[in-house]
């Protein structure tokens, strides 16, 4: 038995495998994929097992179900009657946007025990946020061997499902308006002549230690702003420039936007 499988090892199902590859032992998993090659070559990658997704429902106690929302029915469907039969406990991990966990069960046939998680891209650098919720059949001591299992990935932290939504459309999609807001802050510093590569490294790195200060002195964003903020100062006519820009509603209705999306899928 393995203890943990991988059915789809793209972005996000191969970020996660190769954060848990860091707290256990690889020959403790397997992975599979539609197309076989891009399964062995994470395996080979890891020095991880790989098989079809029947070996990873057979043979695995946690399953990381790493599959497109809209391609989750058939997959389940295809693996239901292996998971009918099987003795052994089995976890499905569920990263699909918007099915809740009662959707999963139904999907897959059973009143199996599920955990639903909202990684996001930064997992693939230990900076992540893993939200992630669990159903009644799931052990406080599951909880914390999961927990364990995924720690590398970042963050991980357990909220109610009703709430998931939310978080994600924060840290799932967030990363997305980070890059777009990091984009923007070189571009303005190359139109003031500084070379590219010298505006893309100090956008980059500001916005790292902005977000490590809210972190670590735990003020507010406010508070943090304002110490930034000398009277009649530059950093005030950039600030009053993004209002007036609507900067700050436009990220609210993003966020929102997401939100909505997550609701109606």
């Amino acid at each position: 038995m393995y203890k943990f499988g991988f059915i789809g090892t793209g972005n996000m199902g191969g970020t996660i495998a190769r954060a848990v590859c860091k707290t256990i032992n690889s020959n403790e998993i397997i992975l599979s994929d539609r197309a076989m090659d891009k399964a062995k070559e994470l395996a080979d990658e890891l020095g991880a097992a790989y098989g079809t997704n029947e070996d990873v429902i057979k043979n695995s106690k946690y399953v990381f179900l790493g599959v497109k929302p809209q391609m989750m029915a058939d997959m389940l469907d295809s693996i239901k009657d292996i998971l009918s039969i099987r003795k052994e406990e089995i976890i499905l991990v569920t990263m699909a946007a918007g099915l809740t966990t009662e959707c999963i069960q139904d999907m897959a046939g059973g009143d199996y025990a599920v955990i639903r998680i909202m990684p996001n891209t930064p997992a693939l650098v230990g900076m992540g946020t893993v939200v992630y919720c669990a159903d009644k059949n799931i052990t406080e001591e599951e909880k914390k061997e999961f927990e364990n299992a995924i720690s590398k990935a970042g963050i991980v932290d357990e909220i109610d499902e009703r709430l998931i939504d939310a978080a994600s459309a924060v840290s799932g999609c967030g990363p997305a308006y980070v890059y777009i807001f990091i984009e923007a802050l070189a571009d303005g510093a190359v139109k003031c002549g500084l070379p590219r590569a010298k505006a893309m490294e100090y956008a980059a790195q500001t916005v790292a230690g902005a977000a490590m200060m809210v972190k670590v002195t735990g003020q507010h964003p406010a508070k943090l702003k304002d110490d930034v903020c000398s009277p009649g100062g530059t950093t005030i006519e950039g600030v009053h420039a993004l209002e007036r820009n609507g900067f700050r509603g436009g990220v609210i209705d993003a966020v929102e936007e997401a939100y909505l999306k997550n609701k109606r899928l």
